[in-house]
């Protein structure tokens, strides 16, 4: 079964602060914020929503079809996929642009400040979805916001089943916008953040809109993640980093395991169990797309 991932291809580079920023930045003096951070460390990886995802669900054994836009140096990260046997089918890429460019800096308490060029990405709507074969699920990830509309839109009158998780895009749509989203959808996740952002902007609980849903997940970090179906919530347990070295990517990391389980009929549960087992594996290593499968996480396959 194939999942189509509609999200966004980008280049990462990873920076380093080795202090605190709670002891760079003053509270009071925010009005007139001027910072430098040293950052003696720096690398350029692939990334991006839909690269990420794509990834892990490839290790997984599973089939992404990412739909994505690159720009006029994407031409490695498309080799890249090619690389990895990752369909390049609905990827297009566009000369007037460049590939979207995330400038993340991660403190040593895991804070992250970052800095992203959309680019190409601004272009991802010209990507339409005309066939009901391209997939049987779906996700919508952070991506350019015409193209998530219009990608839900679309998956919505295909009938193709598809994961709302708007991820930091959440803040770019309005009340209305979302509560279309949450209609269209099949399952939605958000981290704990993002789900205080949405009921506050929604006026409802996540009870009620797991409602609305065949399910609703939100993600906790070390704490684990807690399963909403029908109003009732469940709490799937962490899993234990060996240890914690990049959080760039867990969450994209963790989105590839829940599809790998709905491809497969899992109760959602079972999904955001094995989530947490590569979120946890995803932050022992550094940049996104740079880890590879434990043997417990294959134990979890059978």
């Amino acid at each position: 079964m194939a999942s189509l991932i509609c999200g966004s291809f980008a280049f990462d580079t990873i920076m380093n602060f080795e202090g605190r920023f709670s002891e760079q930045i003053l509270p009071d003096q925010l009005h007139i914020l001027n910072v430098s951070f040293l950052v003696p460390t720096l690398k350029r990886d692939f990334g991006g929503c839909a690269g990420n995802i794509a990834y892990s669900l490839k290790l997984l054994g599973g089939e992404p079809v990412p739909m994505a836009t690159l720009g006029q140096d994407g031409g490695v990260y498309l080799e890249r996929l090619k690389g990895l046997k990752i369909s390049t089918q609905w990827v297009q890429q566009v000369s007037d642009g460049y590939t979207a460019q995330a400038m993340i800096m991660t403190d040593k308490d895991n804070n992250q400040i970052t800095a992203f060029h959309p680019g190409a990405m601004n272009q991802a709507h010209l990507n339409v979805i005309q066939r009901s074969d391209v997939a049987q699920i779906a996700i919508i990830a952070p991506d350019g916001k015409d193209a998530m509309i219009s990608h839900a839109q679309q998956l919505h009158d295909l009938k193709i089943p598809f994961v709302f998780d708007p991820g930091q895009g959440l803040p770019m749509f309005n009340s209305q916008e979302l509560k279309r989203f949450i209609e269209q959808a099949s399952w939605a996740t958000f981290n704990d953040y993002e789900a205080k952002m949405l009921e506050d902007k929604l006026g409802e609980s996540l009870s009620s809109l797991s409602k609305q849903l065949k399910g609703l997940i939100v993600t906790l970090g070390s704490e684990g993640c807690d399963v909403w179906v029908q109003g009732e919530v469940s709490r799937v347990s962490p899993v234990a980093a060996q240890q914690v070295l990049d959080p760039t990517g867990c969450g994209d990391a963790w989105r590839g395991g829940l599809l790998f389980g709905l491809e497969r009929g899992w109760s959602l549960e079972r999904c955001a169990h094995l989530g947490n087992h590569l979120g946890a594996l995803k932050i022992a290593h550094q940049g996104p797309q740079n880890y590879h499968l434990s043997d417990a996480i294959r134990a979890l396959l059978v």
